[in-house]
């Protein structure tokens, strides 16, 4: 096998293993997996910003305002009401700040999203944490 067909067959694999865990994935975990995706992307970008390449920074960090827009559209803010508000509101934030970044090639601005990212993320490990812990107690 050449490693081209080698690189081919883990991507497919891949592909086949996210497709799996997501279908398989509680709200929680789609959420968890959201905000992963988003640190992977910024990651990414930053990498890229470092070394000058352009495209595909301007690609990565693209991705990474997508995935928050698809954030910002599951909110249910008559459910959620303040706290829902509040994440849109940080959501249309860390678009701008990723939009600065990218045109200012400023690697700090990444990293300020970055740390809300995981902020955020942490709340919502906990939380899963929690629903899942109170599955478990009422089975």
């Amino acid at each position: 096998m050449s490693i081209s067909n080698a690189r081919n067959a883990l991507n497919q694999y891949s592909q086949n293993a996210v497709h799996t865990a997501v279908e398989s994935a509680s709200p929680y975990r789609l959420i968890q997996m959201l905000l992963e995706g988003v640190l992977d992307k910024i990651s990414t970008a930053k990498g890229h910003m470092l070394r000058g390449e352009i495209q595909p920074k301007c690609q990565q960090v693209g991705c990474a305002i997508a995935i928050l827009k698809g954030l910002k559209m599951s909110l249910d803010k008559e459910q959620g009401g303040e706290i829902a508000q509040n994440l849109e509101d940080l959501y249309i934030y860390m678009e701008r700040r990723l939009m600065e970044a990218n045109r200012g090639n400023d690697p700090d601005l990444l990293d300020e999203v970055s740390d809300l990212v995981r902020q955020i993320k942490e709340a919502w490990d906990a939380i899963a944490e929690h629903a899942a812990a109170s599955q478990e107690s009422a089975a």
